[in-house]
């Protein structure tokens, strides 16, 4: 269930945030817990578990956030200087206490592509986690690790939507973070159905082009905590 930041902390962080890192690291990270999860093409589900850090319609080449004056646009996140489509953009942020499985937000046919890495090593998120935990806020000072981190690129294709949407996943730390489920290209997901996950801290991207045909509506703000498969993110509507 969709939680404010202060109200996630309070109910699912406060039991463990005293264990030991090392359990943390090895038994809590890796849980995949059964849930309730739910089938609605009225609506598109969170892709990860984690902090809504911005939910912004954006042209390709216009800033989604600044980080310390830098701009940061869909063609910047993707990595495709030809990208030319006005979007939705929600980016969610998974904190080491998140479930850290990935979740196909409307069902469609599953494409992924690893974008090549800008230097050899990830850069951190912990310090945009510290922030978020601390301020109690959504913040992106901190956030250089979209420029230059490991990430892959799913494209879904929709034939309920008739058009495609991504989701960008962008790893922390660790090189070579982000696991497919499935190898095979173009495979069939059902909604919500799980398709991948990333060690340790991360950060998912859901990427939807606007269209004629329907209107996308944000449900939840920045700064709220929500989970993969559960809490119900954008309402589609027919024009």
């Amino acid at each position: 269930m969709a939680k404010t930041l202060h109200e996630w902390l309070e109910t699912d962080v406060a039991p463990v945030r005293d264990q030991p890192l090392r359990w943390l690291a090895e038994s809590h990270f890796f849980r995949d817990p059964s849930r309730a999860v739910y089938s609605d093409l009225r609506y598109f589900f969170p892709p990860a578990d984690g902090i809504i850090l911005y939910a912004r319609e954006v042209d390709p080449d216009e800033p989604i956030v600044d980080i310390k004056g830098r701009p940061y646009s869909l063609q910047t996140a993707m990595r495709d200087p030809d990208f030319h489509r006005r979007c939705l953009v929600v980016g969610i942020f998974m904190t080491f206490y998140d479930v850290h499985v990935n979740r196909v937000p409307f069902p469609g046919r599953l494409s992924y592509r690893e974008l090549e890495t800008l230097e050899t090593y990830n850069h951190p998120m912990l310090y945009v986690e510290k922030d978020l935990l601390a301020e109690l806020a959504p913040y992106t000072a901190q956030a250089g690790y979209l420029f230059t981190n490991q990430r892959v690129l799913n494209r879904v294709f929709s034939i309920d939507l008739a058009q495609t949407y991504y989701i960008l996943q962008v790893a922390d730390y660790d090189v070579d973070s982000i696991t497919p489920f499935r190898l095979r290209q173009n495979q069939a997901f059902d909604q919500n159905q799980r398709f991948s996950q990333i060690r340790y801290g991360s950060q998912v991207d859901l990427i939807i082009p606007l269209c004629e045909h329907v209107t996308l509506t944000p449900l939840l703000q920045p700064g709220m905590h929500v989970e993969a498969g559960v809490d119900p993110l954008i309402r589609i509507d027919e024009r």
